[in-house]
């Protein structure tokens, strides 16, 4: 969604009020649920999955904390257009594509082999 959102920003499909409020109003749902996740891994004592998630959830935490006073959040649409903002949400977007693909499928590999062992 962020993706499809900043490219069609930069397209000038939408303006930049529209598209911060769209994805404003998700990054403290992936905060949250990148941490729970991150939290998790470490109760249930899978290192390798807890050390890989453990880098983008302290991002996002972050991200999210850092935002200046007066900002609309994360995304604001007075900025996003100064200092190549745009492209770097976009680059950030494509990295964290990649990141939750990769996890996809380890995820799934880990399910796997949990119902094939049992």
């Amino acid at each position: 969604m962020p993706i499809i959102t900043l490219s069609d920003l930069e397209c000038d499909y939408i303006n930049a009020r529209s598209c911060c409020s769209k994805l404003n109003k998700w990054v403290v749902p992936e905060v949250i649920g990148h941490a729970v996740v991150t939290v998790l891994m470490l109760i249930s004592l899978h290192w390798f999955i807890f050390l890989l998630n453990l880098p983008v959830a302290t991002w996002n935490i972050y991200r999210y904390i850092m935002v200046p006073s007066g900002n609309m959040g994360v995304f604001d649409p007075t900025e996003i257009h100064n200092r190549g903002q745009l492209k770097s949400h976009m680059k950030e977007a494509m990295i964290k594509l990649g990141f939750h693909l990769l996890c996809f499928f380890m995820y799934l590999y880990s399910m796997i082999l949990a119902l094939i062992n049992d």
